[in-house]
């Protein structure tokens, strides 16, 4: 299975770098097998059944992005470096893992300043990320956090324009609860609080995980052999209610329909064990691609993902190669707006499609 499988030609301009205002109002594509119908998000519940089950990801995105300066004493003076520093994950004892930029500019024991309130020692690297110590904790850091720090852009549209105030509204989601995520679970930023009252009105259940999303889902796939490339690992929980709700849904048939590939991931890595889904808390690192055996998903609504991803090979795995590439030559023809901030998709595989209309 190689690399060059998952390739596809995307014109620059379908990058969306804002989402779309109100949120619903993002266009849907509806992948019913092969059948493709154009469609927007707020027509959702149209797509859905009673009896369905929703899987919402809950985890809250940290604005992890921080500026700052590391100043240092010589005979010549004080001289100060601008430090940049994305956070990518907390550890037990209270430190983080960082990547830091310029990385050569910062020794080991090394203050970086960020605001008035917050800042951060040096402690170590390894593997081209650092391990800062800062100097509050709990709800004092959050706070300080919150004010110091700017949403965690992707990369692609970093590139275009920096993180603003808007930001941290538009890159989080309406149901956020768990701190920890440093990219957001960005299917689910299509929803707000009228169109989770419709759902619900339509008899479509919902249950929420926490997966927090790691900058790692950034990465690009290096290898050609695609069957032989290492995933990263993300923390995440399915706790004991919604492993009883969606075992629930599946005995009286109905659909298991996660809201993007962080939680399709979560709910499939509770259930390898015994091909049902379990209470689980760990980290995850599966890693799914076509001939994956998919325990608990039925359907999956999700945004349009990056040329030779390790998503791409989600939704193939999913959907069957061929149809993907019927899909996203859709897409790109039909104009719909790419990855973070872009458009959404619904992707129902053959067996499971009866639309209730």
């Amino acid at each position: 299975m190689k690399l060059s499988e998952f390739d596809f030609d995307l014109p620059d301009a379908l990058i969306a770098t804002r989402p779309a205002t109100p949120r619903t109002s993002a266009r849907l594509l509806v992948a019913e097998g092969s059948q493709i119908t154009d469609a927007h998000v707020s027509g959702l519940p149209d797509w859905l059944r009673p009896g369905d089950r929703l899987v919402l990801n809950d985890t809250r995105v940290i604005p992890a992005r921080l500026t700052g300066a590391r100043r240092r004493q010589s005979d010549q003076g004080e001289t100060e470096a601008r430090i940049e520093v994305t956070l990518l994950q907390p550890q037990s004892d209270g430190t983080w893992t960082a990547l830091v930029k310029p990385l050569k500019k910062l020794r080991d024991g090394e203050v970086v300043t960020f605001s008035n309130d917050l800042s951060a020692t040096m402690l170590a690297r390894a593997d081209g990320q650092a391990v800062l110590e800062f100097n509050l904790s709990g709800d004092d850091f959050d706070a300080a956090l919150q004010e110091a720090g700017a949403m965690p852009l992707p990369p692609y549209i970093e590139a275009k324009r920096k993180a603003d105030a808007r930001d941290k509204t538009d890159y989080q989601t309406v149901f956020a609860r768990h701190s920890g995520a440093v990219a957001a679970p960005t299917a689910s930023l299509h929803f707000d609080e009228a169109l989770l009252q419709t759902i619900a009105a339509k008899g479509v259940e919902v249950s929420h995980v926490t997966l927090h999303v790691g900058a790692g889902t950034f990465l690009p796939v290096k290898v050609e052999d695609v069957t032989t490339h290492k995933m990263h690992a993300e923390w995440g929980e399915v706790g004991t209610r919604a492993a009883q709700e969606i075992t629930a849904t599946k005995a009286a048939g109905g659909r298991v329909i996660p809201v993007g590939t962080t939680a399709l991931r979560l709910i499939e890595t509770a259930a390898r064990e015994t091909g049902q889904i379990e209470p689980w808390q760990g980290d995850t690192n599966i890693f799914i691609y076509p001939g994956f055996t998919f325990r608990v998903t039925d359907a999956l609504m999700t945004n349009f993902h990056l040329p030779k991803s390790t998503l791409m090979m989600l939704v193939s795995a999913l959907m069957g190669k061929p149809v993907v590439d019927q899909i996203y030559a859709h897409a790109v023809a039909e104009e719909y707006r790419f990855f973070s901030y872009g458009d959404s998709s619904l992707l129902i595989p053959e067996k499971n499609t009866v639309n209730a209309g």
